[in-house]
């Protein structure tokens, strides 16, 4: 299937940004250690995704904690550009709990870096209505599939949107200045 990919600033920035909705996991040692990781600016070293394997594999998680840590862990591996598994790990976090808006969130910005606008459209739009963390970043990655899928009006609506949710972040007003508006 052939799709139009824009190489606009945004799409780049969405590549280069890891994704950032961490679930809060207050249950177990290693748990909260993971959500820590995810939530740092610190690029993840193997001791991060060791610490949520522990939290998965010996500790008697609740449900909404290993929900949290599949998330977390699939965050940390987005980060070190382990696509593939990141999305494992949406995935499973969707199988456990699929209200969890983060995991779509996160899934959506794997599909952006797999070049798919298409699937990653369809996740943010869910974890705006799940009512993600970060609707900002929702919004963004959602104007980011409307541009490469040719979708300019959406693309605008989004991207204003995450403007005005997070009035200090400037990509989003960055974006919207490549955008002429013009009334018909």
């Amino acid at each position: 299937m052939a799709v139009r990919l824009l190489a606009s600033a945004a799409l780049l920035a969405v590549l280069s940004i890891p994704a950032s909705a961490s679930v809060v996991s207050i249950g177990s040692t290693s748990a909260s250690l993971c959500y820590q990781a995810a939530e740092s600016p610190v690029e993840p070293g193997f001791t991060a995704l060791r610490v949520c394997d522990t939290a998965l594999h010996e500790e008697g998680l609740s449900g909404h904690d290993r929900v949290a840590t599949h998330v977390n862990r699939g965050i940390l591996r987005l980060r070190r550009n382990q696509v593939d598994q990141a999305i494992s790990d949406f995935d499973r976090a969707m199988e456990l709990d699929p209200n969890q808006p983060e995991a779509y969130l996160n899934k959506g910005a794997a599909m952006i870096r797999q070049r798919n606008p298409g699937e990653a459209l369809g996740l943010f739009t869910m974890a705006i209505e799940r009512n993600t963390s970060r609707p900002e970043l929702a919004h963004f990655g959602r104007a980011i599939a409307n541009e490469a899928l040719g979708n300019a009006r959406q693309a605008y609506r989004d991207y204003r949107r995450a403007s005005e949710l997070d009035p200090d972040w400037a990509e989003p007003r960055a974006e919207l200045s490549r955008f002429r508006v013009v009334r018909d």
